[in-house]
């Protein structure tokens, strides 16, 4: 079973990841590295036990990591849980979309385009061929997990921004929007100090528009002090609502 994991710096993973999050990281809990990771000895299109950083080496901890633990233990024996993270911190959803991805970095500062460069600046391509490349090895794809939307405070177009984009990905992977949900997680909350906090509302309106989609709430999730990002407790909570989320389906 294999899940798509796409977004800006809350899906890349902005909190330094502890030593408890790369002990007992279970065996049937993989990763597809999306890129190189020389630190790590990963190569982009391999399967690796599913210890952090997943997006790419100098990322953290992630929604996916404790997503996809909490998915193993609610799984029979014999299955496993894959996971691939494809996330550029700062970006808009336009970034996502290859009609739009060349031009929208053109005006990006240094470090998002240093980013960006490792999916050579198009990430749904690359999320494409290594989801392509999972069907392969005999994965199935079953959902689609999203953490976007900070740089998108206030675009109510958003929600039709995110339709394209899964309608896109289920056309080219050829998939079914019934058997492939989207899960959506809210931002940052306002009572943890999220800056961006205005946008839950709008996130909360995906389902109108993606009948599939599911929402998965940030309540409770403890913040950074930057006001964006989760701290790893916060990971870990939300990463298990994903979860929940998408068993419930």
């Amino acid at each position: 079973m294999v899940y798509l994991c796409m977004g800006q710096s809350n899906m890349e993973g902005a909190a330094r990841y502890e030593e408890c999050d790369t002990v007992d990281v279970p065996e049937r809990f993989v990763m597809m590295s999306a890129v190189d990771m020389p630190g790590k000895g990963r190569r982009k299109g391999e399967w690796y036990t599913a210890c952090p950083p997943l997006a790419r080496q100098s990322t953290g901890l992630t929604p996916a990591d404790y997503f996809g633990r909490e998915m193993v233990k609610a799984m029979p024996e014999d299955v496993k849980i894959g996971v691939i993270n494809v996330a550029v911190g700062g970006c808009k959803i336009e970034l996502f979309d290859p009609a739009q991805c060349y031009d929208y970095m053109k005006n990006q500062p240094d470090w998002m385009k240093n980013f960006a460069s490792g999916y050579e600046n198009n990430p749904y391509k690359r999320m494409v061929e290594m989801a392509r490349k999972a069907q392969a090895d005999g994965g199935v794809i079953k959902g689609i997990l999203l953490h976007q939307g900070e740089s998108n405070t206030g675009d109510k177009e958003w929600p039709v921004k995110v339709k394209d984009l899964y309608e896109r990905l289920l056309a080219d992977l050829e998939l079914k929007a019934e058997d492939v949900p989207l899960v959506a997680g809210e931002m940052l909350s306002a009572e943890e100090g999220g800056q961006c906090a205005s946008m839950i509302d709008i996130v909360r309106t995906l389902p109108e528009v993606i009948p599939t989609a599911k929402v998965v709430s940030s309540a409770g999730c403890k913040g950074a002090p930057d006001g964006l990002h989760f701290t790893a407790e916060g990971y870990r909570e939300i990463g298990r609502r994903y979860a929940q989320a998408m068993l419930n389906n």
